[in-house]
């Protein structure tokens, strides 16, 4: 993915993707049974994680057009530490990360979605900013 410019021609961290607002990330998660992609709200304060859980809403069929697919939208949804987030998600069941003939699927299924956040995100940022 490094010869791969981001949507706005600059070069992008694929794996530590900064999306420039507090507490939203982009994911990508893989494990022996899955890989998933997914745009996730962390913001502490509620009202706040409210407010920017309603924008994404809003640029919801923006996000559909950039992927080409629905997405798994999850309001509230306790993470690993126990922290309450939320979640908007697409996932590719059957794969395994650990298994070497997995690899060029899990790559695959990583590379259009995260390259389609960022032509996503290239859109809609300045409405979190």
């Amino acid at each position: 993915m490094r010869p791969i410019t981001g949507a706005n021609g600059n070069t992008v961290n694929w794996i530590n993707y900064r999306t420039g607002t507090r507490d939203l990330y982009f994911r990508m998660d893989a494990g022996s049974k899955y890989a998933s992609v997914s745009i996730e709200l962390k913001h502490s304060d509620s009202g706040q994680h409210q407010h920017y859980y309603e924008q994404l809403e809003q640029v919801r069929s923006i996000l559909e057009q950039e992927t080409g697919e629905k997405w798994d939208w999850v309001k509230e949804i306790e993470d690993e530490n126990g922290q309450m987030i939320s979640r908007i998600s697409i996932t590719l069941k059957g794969v395994n990360i650990f298994n070497e003939a997995d690899w060029p699927a899990v790559i695959s299924f990583f590379k259009p979605r995260i390259i389609a956040l960022d032509r996503f995100w290239n859109h809609v940022k300045e409405e979190f900013e």
